[in-house]
């Protein structure tokens, strides 16, 4: 389901959402222009810990990546992380931008946090077993991968 537009959350209010929901984060904000929060992410009581940071910039939309550890181990046989738009940056894919599935009315706290949080839970399986369960449209690189097994 696509969600509807809504009116743009300002940064103040994510910041202050992004602090009441993740107190030992570190959030730099420059006005209404740019934010970039860094926390951590732990997907499950099982699972490791993950530094995961976050930008914001106005005109330029969202990117997340995973800082820590880095980089992340693959899965055997695999020369790629799954799901990304770079494994070198270790740049997630979280979401088809084409079907609008996320926009600047929703909340961070709501939206990109968990979903990181969710393909940070497939990524622990994937390099388990060496199968992306986690869904979406398979990216270029990906591609390639699948078609050498």
């Amino acid at each position: 389901m696509v969600p509807k537009k809504k009116n743009k959350i300002s940064l103040i209010v994510q910041e202050g959402t992004l602090k009441s929901k993740y107190p030992n984060s570190k959030i730099i904000r420059d006005k209404e222009n740019k934010i970039k929060w860094e926390g951590i992410l732990k997907p499950t009581p099982l699972s490791g810990s993950y530094k995961i940071q976050i930008i914001y910039q106005t005109g330029k939309g969202i990117d997340v990546f995973v800082k820590e550890p880095f980089p992340l181990q693959l899965a055997e046989n695999k020369k790629s992380l799954p799901h990304v738009y770079s494994t070198k940056e270790q740049k997630l894919c979280l979401y088809y931008p084409k079907e609008n599935e996320w926009n600047n009315g929703q909340l961070y706290t709501e939206t990109i946090i968990p979903w990181t949080s969710e393909w940070l839970f497939h990524y622990e399986i994937w390099l388990a077993t060496g199968v992306w369960f986690g869904g979406g449209i398979h990216n270029e690189t990906e591609k390639k991968d699948e078609n050498k097994e």
